[in-house]
């Protein structure tokens, strides 16, 4: 089942001074040192102090956690040298965007002509996760479906309570900063391919966009994949989280895909519904209480998130992720709760977002050790994605 469900991650990460934690626009010298070994796997981004991973496609969750751990340990080597890290959280703990330098590349330059501020204050930093489906007919249908829970993915990932050195009482603030972009947010229900098709040529045609990789929904059919891409994430605090993160979408689109080929019905909310349970979502993260409108009743997300994972549960062996199931169970009774809940912890104590900074590049490489670099050579190399936006 699971090479029927493949993934692909896109992780977008912070570049920092290693020394003081703070933002560091030098993204090019590290693509330029990195291309011999990642090639088209590290791309630029809107601001030089962003860095973007790509994966090759993965097989399974399993190719995950290598591909993840490797790399990781290979960025940090290539990184060391010139004194930066990673940081991988949604936002940054105290910098700012007017701080940051541009990337100097056309497309760039025309979102930022066509956007000016709500583009040039884009300092947030999000997960990615693809998962193949069998057709574009497939991906409308599932993507209807898997909505629902995309405030649940949300509650996980929280990871950016910080703008502009300012504590925000918001556990996910890059989907606020993010919201501001056109084509974004939740996606209405679309009735068939056809339906999906026309709107997007209906865009296209108008000269509203050049093509579907400008439509920055939470939840999209890749234009050019057979896809769907989960886009609502933070940037977790560790690659165990990620995994968590990759593992749940993969399980949801396989177990949506199975209940539909039994004929089994699985509601379809409105928008508007969605959104209720999103902003619960980015304000409290886990800590949310959500409202089940199907069932009209309301329910800690920590319980919901625990039918979720009990709906799920009978493809999860088969995808080979009952490790990272058994992580986010874990994770729903720890009482350190997300990465956002860990930063807030730090500067609860200390009143010092540099601070924060600094615990969050401890985050970033936990578990990953220099020698995982060493299987680089080892490891089976899939074709890579296309960066999705």
């Amino acid at each position: 089942m699971a090479q029927r469900f493949m993934l692909g991650i896109e992780e977008e990460f912070q570049l920092v001074d290693a020394k003081t934690g703070k933002l560091a626009s030098r993204a090019q010298s590290i693509l330029d040192k990195g291309a011999p070994i990642f090639e088209e796997q590290i791309k630029p981004e809107m601001l030089q102090s962003v860095l973007e991973f790509v994966s090759p496609i993965l097989p399974d969750i399993g190719a995950a956690r290598m591909e993840l751990y490797t790399s990781r340990a290979l960025l940090a080597r290539i990184l060391q040298k010139e004194n930066l890290a990673l940081i991988s959280a949604g936002t940054h703990p105290s910098s700012s965007w007017h701080e940051q330098k541009p990337t100097p590349h056309e497309r760039y330059i025309e979102l930022e002509e066509e956007y000016q501020d709500v583009a040039r204050s884009i300092l947030i930093f999000g997960l990615h996760v693809h998962v193949s489906v069998d057709s574009k007919e497939q991906a409308i249908q599932v993507m209807n479906q898997v909505r629902t829970w995309l405030p649940h993915i949300l509650a996980l990932s929280s990871n950016s309570p910080f703008w502009n050195g300012r504590m925000t009482g918001i556990k996910s603030y890059r989907s606020v900063v993010w919201k501001r972009f056109p084509r974004s947010g939740t996606p209405d229900i679309f009735h068939n391919l056809e339906h999906f098709d026309r709107f997007v040529n209906d865009l296209v045609e108008m000269e509203c966009i050049d093509n579907g990789k400008k439509i920055w929904w939470d939840i999209r059919p890749h234009p050019f994949f057979d896809t769907i891409e989960f886009r609502i994430s933070d940037m977790p605090a560790t690659i165990e989280d990620t995994l968590s993160l990759a593992a749940l979408c993969q399980a949801l689109i396989a177990k949506l895909v199975k209940m539909n080929e039994k004929g089994e019905k699985v509601p379809v909310l409105s928008r508007d519904y969605i959104d209720e349970n999103k902003w619960r979502a980015m304000r409290y993260g886990l800590d949310a209480e959500v409202v089940d409108f199907t069932n009209r009743r309301r329910a800690s997300m920590r319980d919901s998130f625990r039918e979720l994972l009990d709906l799920v549960d009978d493809v999860v062996d088969e995808l080979g992720s009952r490790r990272e199931m058994d992580y986010i169970r874990a994770l729903l009774d720890d009482p350190r709760g997300t990465g956002a809940d860990r930063q807030m912890e730090i500067f609860q104590q200390t009143n010092d977002p540099d601070k924060v900074s600094h615990f969050l590049m401890e985050q970033t490489m936990q578990g990953v050790q220099p020698d995982d670099a060493m299987l680089y050579d080892k490891f089976i190399r899939f074709k890579p994605y296309e960066s999705s936006i």
